[in-house]
């Protein structure tokens, strides 16, 4: 199959876990110790600067560093790498909380500004440019002489430019490798197909072939959950005193099960999405933010359904195999035929799962009905489930 490189298609992760020898973990928590410090260091520095109304660039942190690395010794000791990496992200940060401060988003849209990083609840992240880290004879070899062994799930398709080491809350390490993205172009099939998300199913499209059931992956695993909260409930310190060892032991079993419930999800997202992109060349996707329904009465179903991850992977598939992945503005999609194009004069219930026009007199699925409206905004036409794909007017693609 042929790979090449996506012209202006960005670059992408890959994850690989890691296996820490002692050693490599108390130099990794030491680095991250400075690189904390770095971080709340340059959160002081620039409040301070905005109290006496005076700039706070990039610049400015940089040299910062340079002279507390000279009086230092401690901080001295570690690499200079994830340290300036620190600096740069913690600029980053800023200048987005400030732009959103400036564009006048909405407080609950806004990115907030940078704080201090407790020692307690923030999980090491370590970020290393080319300069800071090799591969050799398949271990990872980080600057200030750390070297991890890295379990190789799969190759990497590319010379990394970057890597990110980090732990998770269940005390797990991965290092995250940046690389240019690949398209992988699978054969033309002349197919198209729609797609509208619900929560009944989790995707109804217009092939029956490639409807995605919702899987409820979170309600098969509610009665452990709600085991461990009790044990948690049961265990919990009072306020100041350290936690027992039950209580830690229920607290990582429990986000072991959240782990795993992610986890499957994801899986099933990409072999669903992967299935899709293979047997169609162009997919009209309902754009769909799920956000809303968390103040609903399916708040706890549309999010074991995992809408806005199986959306994003479909888009991110699409895009490896060079797929035409349109994105179709949701609005009054379950109100239009996709028959005659007539709409209802009132809004259905999601109790009427069964849709008729009061126009032409079809008949069928509501969502069924909803996906073939997704063919037709998109400039296509739910024909071409059967290999007719007349042109179009293209509606927004898929970022």
């Amino acid at each position: 199959m042929a790979v090449r490189e996506a012209e202006g298609a960005g670059r992408v992760r890959y994850t690989y876990r890691l296996r820490v020898s002692s050693g490599a973990r108390a130099d990794l928590e030491a680095e991250w110790a400075r690189c904390r410090w770095v971080w709340n260091e340059s959160v002081a520095r620039s409040k301070k600067a905005h109290a006496d109304g005076e700039a706070c660039g990039p610049a400015r942190l940089d040299k910062m560093l340079t002279q507390a690395r000279a009086v230092t010794p401690w901080l001295a000791a570690g690499s200079s790498v994830p340290q300036q990496q620190t600096v740069r992200d913690f600029a980053a940060a800023r200048a987005k909380a400030l732009k959103d401060i400036k564009d006048r988003l909405p407080a609950r849209r806004r990115a907030g500004m940078p704080r201090h990083r407790k020692k307690h609840r923030a999980r090491p992240t370590l970020n290393y440019t080319r300069r800071g880290f090799r591969l050799k004879d398949g271990r990872l070899h980080l600057a200030g002489g750390i070297v991890l062994t890295v379990v190789w799930s799969r190759p990497l398709p590319a010379e990394p430019s970057s890597v990110r080491v980090y732990r998770d809350r269940l005390g797990a390490w991965y290092a995250s490798f940046v690389v240019p993205a690949q398209l992988q172009p699978l054969p033309a099939t002349g197919r198209v197909l729609g797609v509208d998300w619900g929560v009944k199913e989790t995707a109804t499209t217009t092939s029956d072939a490639h409807d995605l059931p919702h899987p409820e992956y979170g309600r098969k695993a509610k009665e452990r959950l709600c085991r461990y909260d009790r044990m948690m409930a049961r265990r919990k310190p009072k306020k100041g005193q350290p936690a027992s060892k039950g209580y830690r032991e229920a607290k990582k079993w429990r986000a072991k099960t959240y782990q795993k419930i992610a986890r499957q999800r994801q899986d099933t997202a990409r072999k669903w999405a992967k299935k899709v992109v293979r047997d169609h060349d162009v997919i009209a996707v309902e754009d769909f933010r799920p956000r809303f329904l968390a103040r609903t009465s399916m708040a706890r179903k549309a999010a074991d359904a995992a809408i806005g991850a199986t959306k994003q992977a479909l888009i991110e598939m699409g895009r490896k195999h060079a797929r035409d992945v349109r994105l179709v503005h949701p609005a009054h999609t379950t109100m239009d035929c996709a028959r005659c194009g007539a709409r209802t004069k009132h809004v259905l219930p999601l109790s009427e799962r069964t849709y008729t026009c009061t126009a032409c007199g079809a008949v069928s699925p509501r969502d069924k009905n909803s996906a073939r409206v997704m063919l037709l905004r998109a400039g296509l036409d739910p024909a071409g489930v059967e290999g007719a794909r007349p042109p179009g007017a293209l509606l927004q693609e898929a970022a």
